[in-house]
C-alpha cells in the first residue's frame, strides 16, 4: 500500500498506519482493539444509531464521538479507554436497557447474545430507571422468524439487510422516539430467500429462529463445520447437533463463497433430515417391501446381477450424491460391462468433455470484477441464492448492465429484458440487439447460461452458438473467463468432472427409461436419484440407495438406506469446480449405513475388489482427475469449442426450470417448515399453495 493511500493516526498511543477512507473504528480493529457496536456491521451501510462504539477524539468537541461513523483523519489522536469513554459507554448501555425486559432465561439467543456480552464489558451493573418498561406487540414476520419486538434496540441491522443484501424491501421503522417500532410494511411474512439471515444480525432477542424456538441452549450443542448441498453453491455451514439429531443449520466465513449469509433452504430445511427416514434395508416380496438384513439385501441385488446381461443394468445417480459414492458405483459399473450410466437426471446437455462448458469459470467472487452480464434461461434468485447476491452486490456498485433471455423475473436488482426468444443470440452476435454494444463495449463481460437453455432438445446449437458469442465479444480472454453455468444441484458438476456419464454406446438417463420401458434394461441402480419418471421403472428390478422414502424408494425392489450429507464424511464439488468436504455432524439412523461403505459391500457380493477405505477412494479419484485433487482449490478450465452445428428452435420459449424454491430435494420435501413457506408464500403472494401445486 503506498502512502498516498495511507493515513497515520495515534490511538491508546500507539502509531497506527490505515488505508485513506476508513472510520476510526476500522482502524482500531486493524489492530485488534476491541470496540463495542451494536448497529454497525461490515457489510451494511453506516447508520450510526446505537452509539456504543463511542470514543474520545483529542481536539475536537469536548464530548465522545461515535467511531462507526468517523472518518479516521492524518493526525488523529484516539482514546478508546478513557474515563470519559468508559463513562460514556456506560450511559449508554443504561439507556439500551431500559424497555429491554429481563428475559434472558427464557431468550433463545441468551449465551449467543452481544448485548448480555456488552452489557457485562461494559455496563454500569445497575440500572436507575425504575419507569415501567415499554411492551411492543409482536409481529408477522412468516414461518421462519420469531418476534419478540419488546427486546429490540433498534440497530436497524435487519432493515439495512433487507433492503441493501436481500433486496426486499419488506422490513422497516414506523414511529418515532420511544413509539418506534421495526416491522414488515404489510403485516406479512417476509419474502426473501434470503431473509433467515436476519436472526444472525439481530443483536438481541428480537428476531429468532421459530423452528428452533425453545429446542435447545447453544452450550448444549456440538458443533460441526461443513457444507452445504442443497444447490450447487457449495455454502459454508456450521451444523449444531444434540445427540443424533440435527438441531440448527447456520452460516459459516467463507468470503468467496457465500461471505457469511445462507439461503432460507439451507438453514431451515434440516427439519427434514428427521422425517420420512430410511433406517433399514427392504426387499420387494410379494408385491410388499419386507425388512430384511443387510447380507439378505446386498445378496439379493448381486443374485439378480449375476444372471443378467452386462448391457441390462443401468446406474442413475441423483442430486445429492456426493463424489466418492459416485465413483465407487461407476467402478461397479466399469467392473460388470454395463456402459449406461448417467448423473444428469434433468437431462441437462452437458458431456464433461470440454471443463469450460460445465463449470461457473467467473467464480462467485470474480462477479465482482465484471462489468456487464447476460443471463440466459435461468432464474439464479432461485436457483443459487447465493450467486444472485452476489450479482445484486456487483450491481448496487454501479455501471454492471444486466440483460435476461427468458421469462419476466424479479432479481431484485436492475435487469433489461431482452425477450423469451432464443434467436435474440443470434440478434446479439449480429449485432442487432441493444444488448450487442454493451458486450462490446465491456472489459470483462460475464454470460451466465442455466438449464432453461441447456435441457432443451437444441442445447447443442445453442451452445455452439453461445461459444461463437464468446469469441467475438472478448468474453473469454487469457486473464478472464466470462462463460458461466449456472448448476442447481450439488453432485453435477462432480459427476461430470468423474465422468459419470454414458461410456461408450451408452444410454443416458432418457434412454435408460425408454429402454427399460421396452425391457431391454432390466435392473436399473439409483443412488438418490428421485427426480426422474418413475413408470418407465415399472417392469425392472430397481435397486434405491437413498436416505429418505421419496420417489425412487415407492419404485424399489430392493432398497439400501443411506446416509445424508450431515452424517457422512464426503466431498462434493461446487458450480466453481471447487472441491469441499463435508464432514459427519451426526450418525445415520438405524442400520443406516454411509453411501461409500454400502457401494464396497455390493461390490465385493459382485466378486471385485474395489478400494475399501476412505482414503483409498480418495487417492484413486485424485489420481484420475487432477483437476479436483485439491480441497478448496479452483483449477481454471482450458478454454476449447463446445456445442454442435444446428438449428435453434426459434418458436419455441424458454421455461422455468425451478418454481418452487422450497421443495427441489427428498430433504426438503420432507421438510414440515419448507412446507409452511410454501404456504405462507402462497398467501404473500397469492400464489398456489403447496397442496395446490401438487
Amino acid at each position: 500500500m503506498s502512502e498516498q493511500n495511507t493515513i497515520k493516526l495515534t490511538i491508546n498511543g500507539q502509531e497506527v498506519t490505515a488505508p485513506k477512507g476508513v472510520t476510526v473504528l476500522q482502524a482500531c480493529e486493524q489492530v485488534g482493539i476491541e470496540i463495542p457496536r451494536f448497529c454497525y456491521h461490515d457489510r451494511l451501510k453506516i447508520a450510526g444509531n446505537c452509539r456504543m462504539c463511542l470514543v474520545q477524539i483529542e481536539g475536537g468537541p469536548p464530548k465522545p464521538a461515535a467511531s462507526c461513523a468517523m472518518p479516521a483523519a492524518e493526525g488523529m489522536v484516539v482514546h478508546t479507554d478513557s474515563p470519559m469513554v468508559k463513562k460514556a459507554r456506560e450511559g449508554v448501555m443504561e439507556f439500551l436497557l431500559i424497555n429491554h425486559p429481563l428475559d434472558c432465561p427464557i431468550c433463545d439467543q441468551g449465551g449467543e447474545c452481544d448485548l448480555q456480552d456488552q452489557a457485562m464489558a461494559y455496563g454500569r451493573g445497575s440500572n436507575r430507571f425504575h419507569e415501567n418498561k415499554r411492551a411492543v406487540k409482536e409481529k408477522n414476520m412468516g414461518p421462519l422468524i420469531k418476534t419478540q419486538m419488546t427486546r429490540c434496540i433498534h440497530c436497524t441491522r435487519c432493515v439495512r439487510f433487507s433492503e441493501e443484501i436481500a433486496g426486499v424491501e419488506e422490513i422497516g421503522a414506523v414511529g418515532r422516539g420511544e413509539h418506534m417500532e421495526i416491522t414488515t410494511y404489510l403485516e406479512q411474512a417476509v419474502t426473501s430467500e434470503l431473509s433467515g439471515n436476519v436472526i444472525d444480525l439481530c443483536p438481541v432477542g428480537a428476531l429468532t429462529s421459530k423452528p428452533y424456538a425453545f429446542t435447545a441452549r447453544s452450550w448444549e450443542l456440538r458443533k460441526t463445520e461443513t457444507i452445504d448441498v442443497l444447490d450447487a453453491v457449495g455454502c459454508n455451514i456450521r451444523v449444531d447437533s444434540r445427540g443424533r439429531e440435527v438441531m440448527r443449520v447456520l452460516p459459516r466465513l467463507n468470503e468467496e463463497i457465500n461471505e457469511e449469509w445462507i439461503s432460507d433452504k439451507t438453514r431451515f430445511a434440516c427439519d427434514g433430515l428427521k422425517a420420512q427416514r430410511l433406517d433399514r434395508p427392504y426387499v420387494r416380496k410379494a408385491g410388499k417391501l419386507q425388512p430384511v438384513s443387510w447380507d439378505e439385501a446386498i445378496s439379493t441385488i448381486a443374485a439378480r446381477w449375476k444372471d443378467l446381461e452386462p448391457t441390462k443394468i443401468a446406474a442413475i445417480a441423483g442430486d445429492l450424491a456426493d463424489l466418492e459414492s459416485m465413483w465407487m458405483l461407476k467402478q461397479v459399473m466399469k467392473e460388470i460391462g454395463s456402459p449406461h450410466l448417467d448423473c444428469r437426471q434433468d437431462g441437462v446437455a452437458l458431456e464433461g468433455k470440454v471443463r469450460a462448458a460445465h463449470l461457473f469459470n467467473t467464480t462467485i467472487a470474480g462477479i465482482e470484477q465484471a462489468d456487464a452480464c447476460l443471463i440466459i434461461g435461468t432464474n439464479p434468485r432461485l436457483e443459487a441464492p447465493l450467486v444472485n447476491a452476489r450479482l445484486r452486490k456487483r450491481s448496487r456498485m454501479g455501471a454492471f448492465p444486466v440483460g435476461v433471455i427468458g421469462p419476466e423475473i424479479d432479481l431484485t436488482y436492475n435487469i433489461n429484458n431482452l425477450g423469451n426468444n432464443i434467436d435474440i443470440i443470434d440478434d446479439i452476435i449480429s449485432g442487432k440487439s441493444e444488448f450487442s454494444k454493451v458486450l462490446a463495449d465491456a472489459k470483462q463481460p460475464m454470460i451466465i447460461v442455466g438449464y432453461g437453455v441447456l435441457t432443451r432438445p437444441d442445447a447443442a446449437a445453442i451452445q455452439q452458438k453461445l461459444y461463437t458469442l464468446c469469441e467475438k465479444y472478448g468474453v473469454v480472454t487469457k486473464e478472464w473467463n466470462g462463460y458461466n453455468v449456472l448448476h442447481k444441484v450439488a453432485s453435477r458438476v462432480g459427476g461430470l468432472e468423474i465422468g459419470f456419464v454414458p461410456a461408450s454406446k451408452g444410454k443416458d438417463v432418457a434412454g435408460i427409461l425408454a429402454a427399460a420401458k421396452r425391457g431391454t434394461i432390466e435392473s436399473v441402480f439409483l443412488l438418490g436419484a428421485d427426480e426422474i419418471d418413475m413408470k418407465p421403472l415399472a417392469d425392472a428390478f430397481v435397486v434405491y440407495q437413498g436416505h429418505h422414502g421419496d420417489a425412487g424408494a415407492h419404485a424399489a425392489d430392493v432398497i439400501l438406506p443411506g446416509a445424508a450429507y450431515t452424517e457422512k464424511d464426503a466431498t462434493y464439488v461446487n458450480l466453481e469446480g471447487r472441491a469441499q468436504r463435508a464432514v459427519r455432524a451426526v450418525f445415520p439412523p438405524g442400520e443406516a449405513k454411509d453411501d461409500r461403505e454400502i457401494l464396497a459391500l455390493l461390490a465385493q457380493a459382485l466378486g471385485q475388489r474395489p478400494a475399501t477405505s476412505l482414503d483409498a477412494v480418495r487417492a484413486e479419484i485424485a489420481k484420475a482427475v487432477p483437476t479436483i485433487a485439491e480441497i478448496d482449490v479452483i483449477v481454471p478450465a482450458k478454454w476449447e469449442a463446445f456445442g454442435k452445428e444446428g438449428e435453434m428452435d426459434a418458436k419455441s420459449p424458454i421455461k422455468e426450470t425451478l418454481k418452487n424454491f422450497y421443495m427441489t430435494d427428498p430433504i426438503s420435501r420432507a421438510s414440515r417448515t419448507m412446507a409452511e413457506c410454501v404456504d405462507s408464500l402462497a398467501k404473500a403472494t397469492g400464489k398456489k399453495g403447496k397442496k395446490e401445486a401438487a
